[in-house]
């Protein structure tokens, strides 16, 4: 494909998600290789909804760390909007976890790299709300990058269908009486769950989730729908990591307290 949207040259798609459709485009004015999000209309078809993602795009913008993608650019062509963003040459993380789970020096020395991105983003009063392995990507040199900083924020007002069975990793904004379920479901802390307010803790949590996964292979919270996913993270611990994977260093968090705590984890 050769599509053309302004001066960006869409050249293939290469992910597609809740928060939009990605793609490897050129920049024919700089003459450079980026990626381009394209943002479902439905996202920002209200001005006001609209202005908070500019707002809430521009403060992920300003983040400047070597594990964090770049944003470059948030931009409208004939009523289509899109964010401008640094093109990562490598698989996302999902697509890298082995079925029985990474040497656990491999896991760490990437989970050490998300660590040091949310501690920045962090710093700068940002909350991601929807950390997963989908939203990792790791390119050819090793070098973990975070993406999605604040995006989920937008989805917020948006109610959505009912959860019911399937896949359970679509990140979902259903409205309920405390406020409204960000993030995908696997991943998220029991405060995102219910709809409560959540603050960097959450993210800790879900980074929690996402380490788990690493070294086991599995996910630290499943069920049959993803209604019965919701109440694992809500009420049940995951199976302690030793319980699940030979050889793994006693201080690495377990089901019992690395994962539960309130609002969120300590690891």
């Amino acid at each position: 494909m050769h599509d053309q949207l302004g001066p960006f040259s869409l050249l293939e798609k290469i992910g597609e998600g809740g928060m939009g459709v990605v793609y490897k485009a050129r920049d024919t004015r700089l003459d450079r290789i980026v990626a381009i999000k394209l943002l479902p209309e439905s996202r920002v078809a209200d001005p006001e909804r609209r202005a908070r993602f500019m707002q809430e795009a521009r403060a992920a913008s300003a983040l400047n760390h070597p594990n964090i993608v770049t944003i470059h650019d948030i931009a409208e062509h004939e009523g289509r909007h899109f964010l401008v963003m640094e093109f990562i040459d490598g698989r996302p993380l999902n697509e890298r976890i082995p079925r029985k789970g990474m040497a656990v020096t491999e896991a760490l020395r990437i989970a050490a790299q998300v660590a040091d991105a949310l501690a920045a983003a962090h710093a700068a009063g940002i909350v991601h709300r929807d950390l997963k392995p989908g939203n990792i990507m790791v390119d050819q040199q090793g070098r973990a990058k975070v993406l999605d900083f604040g995006l989920a924020k937008l989805g917020a007002a948006e109610p959505s269908a009912p959860i019911a069975a399937g896949d359970d990793t679509r990140t979902v904004s259903p409205l309920t009486e405390e406020g409204a379920i960000v993030g995908s479901i696997p991943y998220m802390s029991p405060e995102q769950a219910e709809g409560k307010p959540v603050d960097a803790r959450s993210d800790i949590f879900s980074f929690g989730a996402v380490l788990y996964e690493m070294v086991t292979g599995q996910r630290a919270f499943q069920g049959e729908s993803r209604v019965s996913t919701l109440a694992a993270v809500v009420e049940r611990d995951p199976r302690i990591i030793s319980e699940v994977t030979a050889g793994v260093p006693r201080r690495m968090p377990d089901g019992s307290n690395g994962l539960r705590g309130s609002n969120g984890t300590v690891l």
